[in-house]
């Protein structure tokens, strides 16, 4: 009997045992992930501050003394693109607006875009420049400055390219694709009701109606010919125009000088050396900093962890 009551204490006194052990083992990885939590914690902080830091000492530093201004105009101008009006207007904002700048730089590489951007931000150049004068602006094309990108172009003071540097295309295109011979051919019939002639104005699942094409070349035309005023209005009398020159051809950074469409070679930092007499250059361009970047995709990829894990928050 005796030795039936202490078999059965042992037992209990080991499942004791393996339960505080389980608890205590349970404890110790909480408290582990606890603390790596609190660490990345940490180190993102560190991280922001750091940036915040060395935003405010080395940019800030940078913009005490005398300088050049630089904005960049990359890809195509849209209005969700980093090229957009606002963007790039916000950029040469608060670049006339540096007491130490001694002249602003627009490098462009860029294919074109849409004329509406373009336009802003030729006009916001006009506006600077006027409000600014003893502050000049130039441009400098990299690999390509064509159609809108050329629009922007006309603004400044003077344009500098690159030997190989392709410039022009002056001319607008309005661009789509036409399904009916597909359609006809699957068996497709298409159902389109409107109230109102023009309001499936080219539609590309219909025949092409002659009438809205010929309103389309009209429009394109309009557009176009403000096109060429912007480029007559800021080139002057340094254009030569020729028969093609405002057909959308385009040529080499070397022709666009003979031409009158750009004035002479140089890179941005040659602009600012020999031009500007300001070697430093400081970046006004807006674009999504490296902290911003970092915040974004390291929320993302917490969150997908947590989902991963079960610990996410949603409707079930």
């Amino acid at each position: 009997m005796a030795d039936s009551e202490n078999r059965t204490d042992g037992w209990e006194k080991e499942v004791l045992e393996k339960l505080a052990l389980a608890s205590l083992h349970e404890h110790r990885r909480a408290r582990q992930w606890g603390i790596f939590f609190k660490s990345l914690t940490f180190i993102y902080l560190f991280i922001l501050l750091f940036l915040a830091t060395d935003l405010f000492t080395g940019d800030e530093m940078s913009r005490v003394r005398k300088h050049t201004a630089l904005v960049e105009l990359r890809g195509v101008i849209s209005p969700d693109s980093v090229s957009s009006a606002d963007n790039v207007n916000a950029g040469l904002q608060e670049a006339f607006k540096d007491a130490k700048t001694q002249g602003v730089i627009l490098r462009i590489n860029s294919p074109g875009g849409s004329p509406v951007q373009a336009g802003y931000i030729n006009d916001e150049i006009r506006r600077l420049r006027a409000e600014y004068p003893q502050i000049p602006l130039y441009a400098v094309i990299e690999d390509v400055c064509a159609s809108g990108g050329y629009y922007v172009a006309s603004a400044a003071d003077k344009i500098y390219v690159d030997k190989a540097s392709v410039v022009g295309s002056i001319g607008v295109l309005m661009n789509g694709f036409g399904f009916t011979g597909a359609m006809e051919k699957l068996g497709v019939e298409r159902r389109l009701i409107t109230a109102g002639e023009n309001k499936a104005f080219l539609d590309p699942f219909s025949p092409l109606n002659t009438q809205q094409e010929k309103y389309a070349r009209e429009m394109l035309s309009d557009i176009h010919g403000q096109f060429i005023q912007v480029v007559q209005q800021g080139r002057g009398k340094r254009l030569k125009e020729t028969p093609d020159m405002f057909t959308g051809m385009v040529w080499t950074g070397q022709k666009s000088i003979e031409l009158g469409l750009a004035d002479a070679m140089g890179s941005a930092e040659y602009v600012a050396r020999e031009i500007i007499k300001a070697e430093h250059i400081v970046d006004y361009t807006t674009r999504e900093g490296f902290a911003e970047r970092f915040a974004r995709r390291f929320g993302a990829v917490t969150a997908e962890t947590l989902i991963s894990a079960g610990l996410g928050w949603g409707v079930r």
